[in-house]
């Protein structure tokens, strides 16, 4: 699969794989940013990409970055729909005690591309039945008898 990327910076990094099998796409800040402790930004990438219909990007954190300074994408994951052209933004928190810098061109997310489908939602009057039922969060794990 080919995806088309523009830049807004000539020589910005494209989204790329670090090595050979990985799943995600490196993304980059095309910006300089400052994250304080319990703060929210949204990182401009400088990329904006055309995801071909029947996918859909998928914005992930990178685990580096949230292990070792608690700096990880906010609404992990990010969806980007295929019919969204504007600029790529991560929007990260950071969990850490300290002011977190991001420089541009440093690694702060990862892009997933994802084959999704698009369902039809239709109104029954009743739902099939399964052994889980509507046991919701946690009726499965600790707690639960």
């Amino acid at each position: 699969m080919k995806i088309p990327v523009t830049r807004k910076e000539l020589g910005h990094p494209l989204p790329g794989f670090a090595h050979p099998g990985d799943a995600g796409a490196d993304l980059t800040a095309s910006e300089r940013v400052a994250i304080a402790p319990g703060g929210r930004v949204l990182v401009p990438t400088g990329l904006a990409i055309a995801i071909p219909e029947g996918y859909a990007g998928f914005v992930l954190p990178r685990s580096g970055l949230a292990i070792k300074h608690g700096v990880t994408v906010i609404n992990a994951p990010g969806l980007i729909d295929s019919g969204y052209r504007g600029e790529l933004r991560v929007g990260l928190v950071n969990h850490g005690e300290h002011v977190f810098t991001i420089e541009p061109g440093d690694r702060i997310a990862q892009l997933v591309i994802m084959a999704v489908q698009t369902p039809e939602f239709y109104e029954v009057a009743d739902l099939d039945e399964t052994v889980r039922g509507d046991g919701g969060f946690g009726s499965t794990g600790l707690g639960s008898s």
